[in-house]
């Protein structure tokens, strides 16, 4: 058995970035030396940071160059990935990771942040995939790997992509002290978290959930919020669906292709200043995947969106900062909005909206619990 290696790929903030992007870089670098801590006491040979890859090479490519010879197994995750990783969890992605015979575990199959590999020699003919996200499908539908999930989906569901992803883990039952204490220094908070608490425990008022979202967080809702939602998923598999790694069937071509959203669709019809009417006129708040819209807008490819800080600041309804015209009236129409909206990324809509609207609604509500 040989002592697998841990990389972990980062991007260190530039010379001159903007605060908020200054501010997730440095949270990312603090939680991957305490993975990194975590992974060594697990068993790891090497933990590896890779922070100095060409910008022009996809993920497939960087890893396939770094694919081991002989036996040897890794483990693979990026920085801001599943802060909420226990060491039991490491030590089970490192003794896959150690294991003989293609086998891999992941977080999730589909979508996947953090991935174990045995005998990763595989790599080496990995197809240049756009994230790390394809990599178990690819695996297992075409490198003939058996692939296993990690138990705590949910948990491990979460990451930490935008400033907004430290506020949701900062709210989290058992969220460290210094992941807390960092959203309080940088004044990173969820905008309007309260409002958006009161409307999920009144049973008269509706919730629209907007963007990547899927089936555990609908069943979540159903379980755990006293108010109606009303639920449109769309977009989901925006990054982590690749032809490159399924086996089987036709890869859609444009205009099919082309990501394609209901509330994109009224927003082409009326201007982004709109979204507050016609959230408006569909519910009493919403949570909203800006993502979604801005791939809707502009397409798939994210160097075409607005930069990542307008991103993060539209996330902390800031459309001050948003040089992005569009992002600055879609971000200030929320604000301005007589009802509670919030835009943000995938964990926004997702492993997030727990966190946001807080556990186990119903049963603070008591026995007399009506949902309507």
């Amino acid at each position: 058995m040989t002592r697998p290696v841990v990389l972990i790929f980062h991007r260190p903030a530039a010379a001159g970035e903007p605060a908020l992007v200054r501010f997730l870089a440095e949270v990312r670098e603090e939680l991957v030396a305490r993975q990194a801590r975590m992974f060594r006491a697990a068993g790891a040979m090497e933990v590896r940071l890779l922070t100095d890859w060409h910008e022009d090479l996809s993920f497939g490519e960087v890893l396939r160059g770094l694919a081991p010879h002989g036996r040897g197994g890794l483990v693979v995750l990026g920085s801001g990935a599943v802060p909420r990783l226990r060491p039991a969890d490491a030590r089970a992605l490192v003794a896959v990771a150690a294991a003989g015979g293609h086998v891999a575990l992941t977080n999730n199959r589909y979508s996947s942040d953090v991935c174990a590999i045995a005998e990763a020699a595989t790599l080496a003919t990995l197809p240049s995939l756009d994230s790390d996200n394809a990599l178990p499908r690819w695996l297992e539908e075409r490198a003939g790997y058996g692939v296993s999930e990690l138990p705590g989906r949910d948990r491990l569901a979460l990451d930490l992509d935008t400033p907004l992803d430290v506020a949701l883990a900062a709210l989290a039952a058992r969220a460290p002290a210094w992941l807390i204490a960092a959203a309080r220094a940088e004044g990173v908070a969820v905008p309007r978290h309260e409002e958006l608490r009161g409307l999920a425990a009144d049973p008269y008022r509706e919730l629209l959930v907007f963007g990547r979202s899927g089936s555990a967080t609908l069943r979540w809702l159903e379980r755990n919020v006293r108010c109606r939602v009303r639920f449109l998923a769309e977009e989901r598999g925006l990054r982590a669906s690749s032809p490159l790694a399924i086996a089987g069937g036709t890869a859609p071509t444009p205009p099919q292709g082309q990501p394609r959203a209901t509330l994109g669709l009224l927003l082409d019809d009326t201007g982004a200043p709109a979204l507050a009417d016609i959230v408006a006129s569909l519910a009493d708040g919403a949570v909203i995947d800006s993502r979604v819209l801005l791939a809707h807008r502009l397409g798939a490819d994210e160097s075409a969106w607005p930069s990542a800080a307008d991103r993060f600041a539209s996330d902390l309804l800031r459309p001050e900062i948003v040089a992005d015209q569009w992002l600055a009236a879609l971000t200030g129409s929320a604000v301005e909005s007589s009802i509670p909206i919030v835009l943000g990324a995938h964990t926004l809509v997702g492993p997030g909206l727990p966190l946001l609207l807080g556990p186990r609604l119903k049963e603070e509500a008591g026995r007399a619990f009506v949902h309507l």
